[in-house]
């Protein structure tokens, strides 16, 4: 920012830069877009000498910033923060120059260069459509997606991750929400969890059965039963801890195996019972006083070898007949 002593140099610097039609031209078409000089003649209609000598003006006056791409220079209006006198000023010209006839043929033809530069991409993904995931999975990973989802949750949220075994889902939580509350009846996972959860404040790691939730009535946004259910020997009872907790309009999450056939997989895994159809799942979800059940079979993923899961999603009515333990 300018000092008071120099605040009248600096006006009369920046209302020198906006006193010509050609930099108002230029700065309206910049203030949104990254241009080069080659293209910046072509919607102004002057030769490139002259786009140069007015971009070097609006640089040296702090208007314009570039960068180099390729063998072209690129520029974008670009106005420091500290600069409020200069940010005014500029929506003073803009907004006096908003019916200039000049300025909407300077914007039609723009919009006909940006046409232009759109088969590029257009044509990439035409020949990258049967390869882009696979593409995209090397370039970037995949990690980005589940952090996008994350990211949605509403940010002063607790969520209550019942059965959270080692903790791996409650610590991708965490930083995405206000509060985790972890409950596993296992000592065994909970200390591998607590490893897990160093240096995470906000993820809360609690001892207890599922059918008995150390967690208080009313006390979370969304609670989530991952691959837990099935060992669970009263799963209605589980179900209806899990929407004790919940706040009215609360949401649960469940997944778990869909129904199947594999008994030694559930006798060598420990698990209570074969799984669930959608249904029978859903029915369970009502009778623990949970609204508007919706419950489908997730696709299984390649490698996988286990009985493919279900997904299933609910929401504690606002006036739930769940009555605190």
């Amino acid at each position: 920012m300018a000092s008071p002593s120099r605040q009248p140099e600096a006006l009369l610097s920046w209302m020198e830069g906006l006193a010509d039609s050609t930099r108002l031209r230029l700065l309206r078409l910049l203030e949104r877009r990254e241009l080069g000089v080659a293209e910046l003649c072509d919607i102004l209609q002057i030769p490139q000498s002259t786009a140069s000598r007015h971009l070097k003006v609006l640089a040296e006056q702090g208007w314009v910033a570039s960068r180099s791409h390729r063998t072209t220079n690129l520029y974008r209006m670009e106005i420091r923060e500290a600069d409020a006198a200069a940010r005014r000023l500029w929506l003073l010209a803009r907004e006096q120059t908003d019916g200039w006839a000049t300025v909407r043929q300077d914007q039609l033809r723009l919009e006909r260069l940006l046409a232009r530069r759109q088969p590029t991409a257009e044509s990439f993904f035409a020949g990258a459509a049967g390869e882009w995931d696979k593409l995209r999975a090397e370039l970037y990973g995949t990690g980005f997606v589940q952090e996008a989802l994350l990211s949605l949750l509403p940010r002063e949220w607790v969520v209550a991750d019942l059965g959270c075994g080692t903790g791996q889902l409650a610590a991708r939580l965490a930083p995405h929400v206000a509060r985790v509350v972890g409950v596993d009846a296992s000592a065994a996972m909970l200390r591998a969890a607590r490893r897990r959860a160093a240096g995470l404040a906000n993820l809360e790691l609690r001892q207890g059965r599922l059918e008995a939730l150390p967690v208080e009535a009313a006390a979370c946004d969304a609670a989530l039963m991952v691959l837990v259910l099935t060992y669970v020997p009263e799963p209605g009872a589980a179900l209806r801890e899990m929407a004790r907790i919940l706040r009215p309009g609360g949401r649960a999450v469940v997944v778990d195996l869909l129904r199947h056939d594999r008994d030694e997989f559930r006798h060598r895994m420990g698990q209570q019972c074969l799984g669930w159809e959608p249904a029978e799942l859903a029915g369970l979800l009502g009778a623990a006083g949970l609204a508007a059940a919706a419950c489908r079979p997730l696709p299984p993923e390649p490698g996988a070898k286990g009985p493919a899961l279900i997904l299933a999603s609910a929401v504690r009515e606002p006036k739930s007949s769940v009555q605190p333990r």
